[in-house]
């Protein structure tokens, strides 16, 4: 990896990054919306009368945007995605062009477990200047320690109530959900290809995090927030497994005075898939 200060030097993917009403319905529908067809309130993000758009779009609506780890030098086959936040400061429409502004904002040396390193990218649009998300990431690059930078600990997760869900539900993903998913811009073969998944370690290709962060993001909109995109003001979380194409995923949820916080398990391999989860609804 490059030295500590050159690290904090990159930024954010450079040019104009466009979407349309095709990939804000190809997006809803990968991460399981409108499997109801006569749903009205699914039907609006899959149906472009009075297109909506679903908040997490804003994960692949600039595919590419994040800052490049490669000019780092990181090893990619060891890295992991370790976290994902988004900031929503408005609606995102059904078609835009927007830039990507922001970079590596920080990294922690954990020596011989790897390095953690921490992005933020905010999608601006082009024509009006609107900001419409922040994107948070970490990812943990387990290959690349010991590069000079520091040592502090790393910041403290979001803590989860000592108590009883206030809600659980159930969503069960599609066998093909990750061939689906792949379209939108993550076209990495252990999300297709079963020799390239065995390889890495998996039985059979995986879902994308990111798809999983999408259902999470989802559920809590759908349970506490009448599934209008407005109403969504962050979603974070931390991922702690894959998710196998096909698989049920349990979500579970505490309402608390400032936010929703959440956690996702697979119970049939009894594995949680995510971790300290925190939604904020505006009212």
């Amino acid at each position: 990896m490059i030295p500590y200060a050159e690290l904090l030097k990159i930024r954010s993917a450079a040019g104009v990054f466009n979407w349309s009403e095709r990939d804000a319905m190809l997006y809803a529908l990968a991460t399981g919306v409108g499997q109801d067809p006569l749903d009205a309130a699914q039907l609006r993000f899959v149906y472009e009368k009075d297109l909506k758009v679903m908040p997490s779009f804003a994960t692949v609506a600039a595919w590419g945007c994040n800052p490049s780890l490669a000019e780092a030098g990181i090893n990619y086959t060891h890295v992991v995605h370790a976290e994902q936040g988004v900031t929503f400061h408005a609606p995102l429409p059904p078609a835009a062009q927007v830039r990507a502004e922001g970079g590596v904002t920080g990294a922690i040396d954990k020596g011989d477990k790897g390095a953690l390193i921490f992005g933020e990218t905010t999608l601006v649009d082009v024509t009006s200047g609107i900001r419409y998300a922040t994107l948070a990431t970490t990812w943990m690059a387990r290959a690349d320690g010991h590069f000079g930078g520091p040592k502090t600990p790393a910041p403290a997760p979001h803590p989860m109530p000592d108590r009883v869900p206030d809600r659980i539900i159930d969503y069960t993903t599609r066998p093909d959900q990750a061939l689906l998913y792949r379209l939108l811009g993550d076209r990495n073969p252990l999300h297709a290809d079963p020799k390239a998944a065995q390889a890495a370690g998996f039985s059979r290709p995986i879902l994308h995090g990111l798809c999983t962060y999408g259902i999470t993001c989802r559920a809590v909109l759908e349970i506490w927030g009448d599934l209008d995109p407005a109403r969504m003001a962050s979603h974070s979380l931390r991922f702690s497994a894959p998710v196998l194409p096909g698989e049920t995923i349990t979500i579970s949820f505490w309402r608390e005075p400032h936010g929703i916080s959440f956690e996702a398990h697979v119970t049939n391999r009894g594995v949680a898939v995510v971790r300290n989860g925190r939604s904020v609804l505006h009212m």
